[in-house]
């Protein structure tokens, strides 16, 4: 059931913000694709939560719960209606109240960058919000995007109404309803969208007024590229993720899209991009591990939508590399649930040997090869892997193999 198996430490969670970044001992689920919308997903989950509870999952990210315009929930209109084409309202509390029951904390995904308008107003514009509630006028909306607010604090997302944050109303209202999202509907986690797209400076008003227990932003601009392909050195895109978190006061993690960009390039033979020039890994996993949340795909870069994936015959040695490695890990749903029960058991088996051995978010890495066919590290104290097709394996009797398969090993004291 995760690692809360008493109540005391439950308790202890709630009433300290910090407690689980602290901890460092997250493994996260994306629990839907791009597609879920289709399959009465509120109830597929609620029976799946047992096994998501007995395999480890301390958090599982769930689809935007309220009501869309769009079926896949990221095109927000009613922000108080949860009926949604993921299910009902009843529906949504149901599996929330058997998660809290199996100890497993249910992450909104949070979409308050843009937001659909009900009526015209300002230009002609649908940017108005009438007859739901939040009835925002005009100067809720950046004027960049066709409202009479002031001007984006960060990028736009091209083709809806962009929230002005920086308006006192707006935020007071965003406020209210994260509060009742983690209060009254009982969401303990948030993920937050398109975090590009408004300063940082508000999802830390945001998580001080609603005080979720763990945050994660998505914070995706592209890598680094060349004529050639993806560039070795990607310090200035990570630090780009870092200066995010710094701005959220440390207190939300970010989405390590870095370390994502370089593995998925380094399983097809570049695993020399494995091992930065100061001899860490070379993603924000390198810099700032407590603040990262490691990743292979989720429903936009994989999935149906397929815009950056995770090259599919290599998804056990990116698990057995974020699975293995410091910072906090999650493991998307379609390669979980949908690609067969040997890959679900392997992945649960790897969970299994990290919690065994306490690997967490903070977890030293020392990285012994980063070759073109072989990577290979020791993290902690007791814990060594290799990915890639080159042989290898640790001297010392003392090492024991723990998991193995096409492309990688784990061995343990």
């Amino acid at each position: 059931m995760g690692y809360l198996s008493n109540g005391s430490d439950e308790s202890n969670q709630q009433n300290d913000l910090g407690a689980v970044v602290r901890s460092g001992r997250e493994i996260l689920l994306q629990a839907f694709n791009w597609e879920s919308h289709k399959y009465d997903w509120w109830r597929n989950l609620e029976m799946k939560v047992p096994d998501i509870a007995k395999c480890g999952f301390t958090s599982a990210w769930l689809p935007p719960a309220t009501h869309s315009f769009a079926p896949e929930g990221y095109v927000p209109q009613n922000l108080y209606s949860l009926n949604s084409s993921y299910g009902s309202e009843h529906q949504l509390r149901t599996l929330l109240q058997k998660m809290k029951q199996y100890k497993v904390r249910a992450m909104a995904d949070i979409v308050i960058n843009h937001r659909c308008g009900t009526t015209q107003g300002h230009g002609g514009m649908y940017n108005r919000y009438d007859g739901i509630p939040l009835p925002w006028d005009e100067h809720a909306v950046t004027s960049c995007t066709g409202g009479l607010g002031n001007r984006s604090t960060g990028d736009n997302f091209h083709g809806f109404p962009n929230i002005d944050h920086s308006q006192q109303f707006v935020r007071n209202d965003i406020t209210a309803w994260l509060q009742w999202l983690r209060n009254s509907v009982g969401f303990q986690d948030f993920r937050f969208d398109f975090a590009k797209g408004y300063s940082a400076k508000y999802v830390k008003e945001y998580i001080e007024g609603a005080k979720p227990l763990f945050s994660v932003g998505e914070y995706w601009d592209s890598c680094n590229y060349n004529g050639h392909g993806l560039d070795y050195n990607q310090d200035s895109h990570r630090q780009r993720i870092i200066n995010w978190i710094d701005g959220t006061g440390q207190l939300s993690t970010a989405f390590d899209f870095t370390t994502k960009g370089i593995l998925q390039e380094a399983v097809k033979g570049q695993l020399w991009r494995l091992r930065d020039p100061l001899g860490k890994p070379p993603g924000v996993l390198g810099l700032w591990p407590s603040r990262t949340v490691t990743f292979l795909d989720n429903h936009d870069t994989g999935s149906t939508q397929a815009h950056w994936p995770f090259p599919s015959n290599h998804i056990l040695e990116g698990y057995a590399y974020i699975l293995t490695h410091p910072g906090i890990p999650s493991v998307f749903y379609d390669h979980f649930y949908d690609w067969g029960d040997s890959i679900h058991d392997k992945i649960v088996k790897l969970m299994d040997i990290r919690k065994r051995q306490d690997i967490h978010s903070r977890s030293s890495v020392r990285i012994l090869e980063a070759k073109p066919n072989l990577y290979s590290a020791i993290i902690g104290e007791n814990l060594c892997m290799k990915i890639g097709d080159g042989s290898w394996c640790p001297t010392g009797r003392e090492w024991t193999l723990a998991a193995c398969g096409h492309g990688y090993a784990v061995w343990q004291k």
